[in-house]
């Protein structure tokens, strides 16, 4: 099959569970004229038998099948093999709206844009079907062409790049690919960063074209063994900005988005490894702030301030987030002394008297 309209590619790694509903979605697609490209990355159950079972029904299914290298590698090869005209993600646990390609192709041809932007359903199957919509796009950001560089809201939205459609040319003139680290998670975000720092014509439209399951036990939001990947990938963004000086503004924007994920990734750790990555936060945000790269202006007050404590000592500040509000003071002074000692609570108490 050659110059498909769109090309839906589907990384896939032990979800047999899961596949058969998110490959039907894509088989059954309104716009017909698309390929499926599945990457299977070394899965040990049988996600690659269930993939032929589909490729031997319909010839606009292939499979690359290869060792076990990461979710950056499997999209890059992915992208590689490609011959639409535009590219399409499916994460393998999830599953589209059945015309979810047509709405998105229609909005990227219909004006002409590199990328399209689209709403979601957030998932669980579990204990019975439940979905709720994902408002990312909004009416204001919706029904005409943006770019992003300008109107920089949605470099602060949820990545989400599977709820989307990129022009092939799009990411190949502009050298959009995915970081390849082994063994890494959260890989999406560079790559959906230097899609906003590159594209001058967006479109996002407010449908729902996809539910994204929330109850997939491996998924990688619920491994708390992946502490420093979302660091990888905003040292990637930085290698992006330095080999793109033209781009120098967009710094500030990637701090904030910084602040926001690391912040995100600190809250869902579980002891002792939020104390260990606050203090990596700490050290990042110290360093950015000492170069000129942080500007506290776009930073909401709370965020500012809470930036301030956290860089002037994280373990006071870890100290801090892991006491209830309700909890009274005394109390709030002896957790403090079983995290950090009498040097802590003495520096909590000086925090209390000159803040």
């Amino acid at each position: 099959m050659s110059e498909p309209l769109v090309s839906l590619l589907v990384p896939i790694y032990n979800v047999e569970n899961y596949l058969r509903q998110c490959l039907d979605s894509a088989r059954n697609q309104t716009l017909e004229d698309i390929e499926v490209i599945c990457i299977n990355d070394g899965s040990t159950d049988s996600s690659p038998d269930i993939i032929r079972e589909y490729m031997a029904e319909d010839p606009r299914f292939q499979m690359i099948d290869k060792a076990n290298s990461g979710y950056g590698a499997s999209m890059n090869m992915g992208l590689e093999a490609a011959q639409g005209k535009y590219i399409a993600i499916l994460e393998s646990d999830d599953y589209f709206e059945l015309d979810a390609l047509e709405k998105l192709y229609r909005a990227a041809e219909s004006c002409d844009a590199q990328v399209v932007k689209a709403n979601f359903w957030m998932y669980w199957s579990k204990p019975e079907d439940r979905n709720e919509p994902f408002k990312l796009v909004t009416k204001e950001m919706s029904g005409r062409l943006v770019n992003p560089q300008v109107e920089t809201d949605i470099f602060y939205l949820k990545p989400s790049i599977w709820s989307a459609l990129y022009r092939r040319d799009f990411l190949e003139d502009n050298g959009i690919r995915f970081l390849e680290t082994p063994g890494a998670s959260f890989q999406d975000s560079s790559f959906n960063f230097k899609v906003w720092a590159t594209a001058t014509r967006a479109y996002y439209i407010q449908d729902e074209i996809l539910h994204y399951r929330q109850d997939n036990e491996s998924s990688s939001v619920n491994s708390p063994s992946k502490v420093y990947c979302v660091c990888d990938e905003y040292a990637e963004m930085d290698r992006f900005l330095a080999d793109h000086p033209e781009k120098a503004s967009l710094k500030a924007v990637e701090e904030k988005m910084k602040y926001d994920t690391y912040m995100w990734n600190y809250e869902r750790l579980t002891e002792p490894l939020r104390r260990e990555f606050i203090v990596r936060f700490a050290e990042e945000f110290k360093r950015d702030t000492e170069s000129g790269f942080v500007d506290l202006t776009i930073f909401d007050p709370w965020k500012k301030d809470d930036l301030a404590v956290l860089m002037d000592d994280p373990i006071l500040f870890h100290a801090q987030r892991e006491s209830p509000i309700e909890e009274g003071y005394a109390k709030k002074l002896v957790r403090f002394y079983r995290i950090g000692g009498p040097a802590l609570v003495f520096r909590a108490i000086w925090h209390k008297i000159t803040r």
